[in-house]
């Protein structure tokens, strides 16, 4: 019979690492997303421009995601493709820095869609994989809690971000927190994962 981990100790070392590094992607994430339309306009687009390069960044991901998803489970190192797709991903928000059309916005979004697709599907297959028996409800209920808790932090930072210090510096922001995932899960103990 396992001991019962005390509450500085709820979850597996893994399942904590992997929970810390979505936790990054996702306020960078929520960063952008209630003002994302006021980026549109500042740049010259409206509300269905807003719409429409959404609907790219979905439609790739949802592509890319069937691809990755077919693909991760040949991998041997599936947290190496959460890098990748962390990377790739804050090379995204990077892009979002140089874009003044939306042209140059849907190429963004193309990237950050794709970025995402490679991740979630690595991030998933790593995180089911330590999953403690028993436990799988509270430890996939940990990562909606965390979803939420960084949509609203990242929400309100992204708000004060923007309206102190413009959309340049939310998307070097965002790319900052997108490498540091990256880094952070590169760095971790192969044997961990």
């Amino acid at each position: 019979m396992r001991p019962i981990h005390n509450a500085r100790h709820a979850f597996n070392k893994a399942i904590r690492s992997m929970l810390f590094a979505d936790s990054l992607i996702l306020v960078a994430t929520a960063m952008l997303g209630p003002i994302y339309a006021l980026f549109v306009e500042e740049i010259g687009g409206n509300l269905l421009d807003a719409g429409i390069t959404f609907g790219v960044f979905s439609f790739t991901a949802g592509i890319v995601t069937l691809i990755s998803g077919n693909l991760i489970d040949r991998v041997k190192e599936a947290e190496l493709i959460i890098v990748l797709g962390l990377t790739i991903t804050g090379i995204g928000f990077l892009t979002y820095t140089t874009v003044s059309s939306m042209g140059g916005l849907m190429i963004a979004q193309v990237i950050v869609g794709m970025g995402t697709a490679i991740k979630y599907p690595a991030f998933d297959a790593v995180y089911s994989k330590h999953l403690d028996r028993n436990k799988q409800g509270r430890e996939w209920g940990a990562w909606e809690s965390i979803f939420y808790f960084t949509a609203a932090f990242g929400s309100i930072v992204g708000g004060y971000i923007a309206s102190s210090f413009g959309f340049q510096t939310i998307f070097i922001t965002m790319a900052v927190l997108s490498f540091s995932a990256a880094m952070f899960v590169y760095l971790l103990p192969r044997k961990l994962l």
